[in-house]
């Protein structure tokens, strides 16, 4: 047995700290993701590909959308088996029942809308599947895994969406829980879970895939999809993640305290291109001429990337007497507002204005100066 493991797509997913077109440039790589994957369910000849919930990150995306999902599919002929998330429960009425009824869901997609198991005598397969109804539960959903007859031969496969009690981070084990022990409690061969972005190996038998095209800045291992064969029913899994997503979400945190500081934060920046996302937060201090110089980096990082989030709120500009001379600042009306301005730095709740005040200062009086010099 061999298949893809795979989980939270989040195709739907609105990029709202971006502008309009670095949004639609990270909408589009989810789709291409997709379409990457099927490319490779059909050149590593696998069995099916299993997508552990989060197909959508919302119910309410438009139908355009949710027919662009399904066409993704077409590189790969064998079968999809694909469970609803918390983010795409299977309600009533949900974004699976407006997919039926599109009728554009390819033949060789299986909709795993119930809690139960499917059977394939061709792939000597029972699946085991615990799809969300609702958006959180209390409950185990995989428990009734354990009470499951299989016919003897077939792997049995489990697949779930939720947090492994006591395992992950950050109290995300408040919802939709699944026990550790539940591949040994019901004899599974392997577990395949969503809900983790990153990969996460709970156990040997129990793995989550994360997603495959990276959506925050987390260090988590995203951008991947599991690849994985067991030779025999209850022979120990063979994992091997596989590179699979486009770009690279970075979380770069940079302290200015001397001026060789802008040189090493400008080397950074150099080595980032256009398959990187970035968010950039500049603190320390720093004189006037070296603030417009880190203002100047990050902009042309910002041609480079894909997209890029900056804040250089806590970033203190501490002018310098040659900047008051360039400023023309010395003395006079325009001293008066420098001095006011970094007076107002000591506030904390004014510093981060009077700092990007005094920059746009800067700027204004430069462009003044070019203007005079032409």
């Amino acid at each position: 047995m061999r298949f893809l493991h795979t989980a939270d797509w989040q195709i739907g997913t609105q990029f709202g700290q971006f502008t309009a077109e670095e949004a639609a440039h990270l909408t589009e790589a989810r789709y291409e993701t997709v379409r990457r994957i099927a490319l490779l369910a059909t050149e590593r000849q696998v069995d099916a590909v299993l997508v552990a919930g989060d197909v959508f990150d919302q119910q309410t995306v438009s139908d355009t959308v949710i027919r662009k999902l399904f066409a993704a599919l077409n590189g790969f002929a064998g079968p999809w088996f694909m469970l609803p998330g918390n983010h795409d429960a299977a309600l009533a009425e949900s974004v699976w029942t407006r997919a039926m009824r599109l009728g554009c869901v390819p033949d060789n997609v299986r909709l795993l809308l119930t809690p139960g198991v499917g059977t394939l005598d061709e792939l000597s397969l029972s699946l085991l599947h615990a799809p969300l109804t609702q958006r959180n539960t209390y409950d185990d959903t995989t428990t009734f895994f354990d009470h499951i007859e299989t016919p003897a031969g077939h792997f049995r496969i489990g697949v779930a969406h939720g947090s492994v009690s006591g395992i992950l981070q950050e109290g995300i084990d408040s919802a939709n829980p699944i026990a550790p022990t539940r591949a040994e409690t019901a004899r599974l061969d392997y577990l395949a879970l969503g809900d983790w972005h990153g990969v996460y190996e709970v156990n040997p038998r129990i793995w989550y895939s994360g997603t495959p095209e990276q959506d925050r800045f987390r260090a988590n291992e995203p951008g991947y999809v599991l690849d994985v064969r067991i030779d025999t029913p209850g022979a120990l899994p063979s994992v091997e993640r596989v590179r699979i997503g486009k770009y690279q979400w970075r979380d770069l945190q940079h302290e200015i305290r001397f001026s060789s500081d802008i040189d090493v934060l400008r080397q950074q920046l150099l080595q980032l291109d256009e398959t990187d996302v970035l968010r950039v937060r500049i603190t320390g201090s720093a004189a006037l001429a070296d603030a417009q110089a880190i203002h100047v980096a990050i902009e042309e990082a910002r041609a480079r990337v894909r997209a890029l989030r900056s804040s250089t709120t806590e970033l203190k500009v501490l002018p310098t007497e040659e900047d008051l001379a360039a400023l023309g600042a010395r003395s006079g009306y325009l001293a008066n507002v420098v001095a006011r301005l970094r007076a107002l730095q000591a506030d904390e709740t004014q510093a981060a204005a009077a700092s990007n005040a005094l920059l746009l200062l800067a700027g204004f009086q430069r462009d003044q100066h070019d203007k005079g010099a032409a």
